[in-house]
């Protein structure tokens, strides 16, 4: 049996050393809408902080319509059939509530706080329309609040 010697095993890396050496964090998510990535690192755009993806992933929710997500036939708030047919007051009720129910069953850590929505009728005479609706959401379990996010939805065609 050989008998070897500590000597050539060499040393472990100090603190210091260690803090130099820092590990990129791993992306989350992909951005959407989905775009070449300016790096080599990655092939698309990537999240790579938290609260960027849910914020994604919650204006992704509200702008799908049912039958939109192939094997989640359920998945979106489904505003688009609503778009046809403004009814005052009734159709800002009717798009939070169809909100509400997405994000309980595909976003249950998120906190619905506010909703503001505005129209654009400026294009009107080519027969289209801009809804514009601002989310105020949190998400308690990370100790978010107070963020929104924007959603456009041009109407007509």
């Amino acid at each position: 049996m050989a008998e070897l010697s500590f000597k050539s095993v060499g040393e472990a890396p100090s603190v210091s050393q260690n803090a130099q050496n820092r590990v990129e964090p791993n992306p989350i998510g992909l951005v959407t809408p989905m775009r070449l990535s300016k790096t080599q690192k990655d092939i698309f755009e990537m999240h790579y902080d938290v609260q960027d993806q849910i914020d994604d992933n919650l204006r992704n929710l509200i702008l799908t319509n049912h039958g939109e997500r192939l094997g989640i036939q359920d998945f979106g708030s489904n505003i688009g059939p609503l778009l046809f047919d403004f009814s005052g007051g009734v159709f800002e009720q009717e798009v939070m509530k169809r909100i509400k129910i997405a994000a309980s069953k595909f976003l249950p850590f998120i906190e619905l706080e506010t909703f503001e929505i505005s129209y654009d009728n400026r294009d009107t005479k080519k027969g289209f329309a801009t809804v514009g609706m601002i989310v105020g959401y949190g998400v308690p379990s990370i100790g978010v609040t107070g963020k929104k996010t924007q959603v456009v939805v041009t109407v007509g065609g």
